[in-house]
């Protein structure tokens, strides 16, 4: 399920709806920043296979990578797993978290 606002959205049609709806007010607001050069404003999704690169670069490396995929127990291969089990807490504008509510 997804939550918005504490509401919880179950229908997927009504998650599309207000998903995009919250995209278009964003975007009409004058005094919002892009999160990224590489992440401008815009009403399109960005279609990326994988990671696109502005997450990638959150992501650990070496020893760091090494210690994170053998304590969480998350493959090396597995960047979206390894993006919600190590950048919840990220500097900045950006929150990655799962909104199921289950544990990772």
């Amino acid at each position: 399920d997804l939550e918005l606002g504490g509401a919880e959205l179950e229908e997927p049609a009504l998650r599309e709806e207000v998903l995009e709806e919250r995209v278009k007010a964003a975007l009409a607001t004058p005094d919002r920043l892009p999160i990224s050069l590489t992440l401008p404003l815009r009403p399109e999704p960005f279609d990326q296979r994988g990671l696109h690169p502005f997450f990638e670069n959150l992501l650990p490396e070496g020893w760091l990578l090494e210690l994170s995929t053998a304590k969480l127990k998350v493959s090396k291969d597995d960047a979206f797993g390894l993006l919600l089990a190590t950048c919840g807490d990220c500097v900045g504008a950006v929150e990655i978290g799962d909104l199921t509510g289950s544990a990772t």
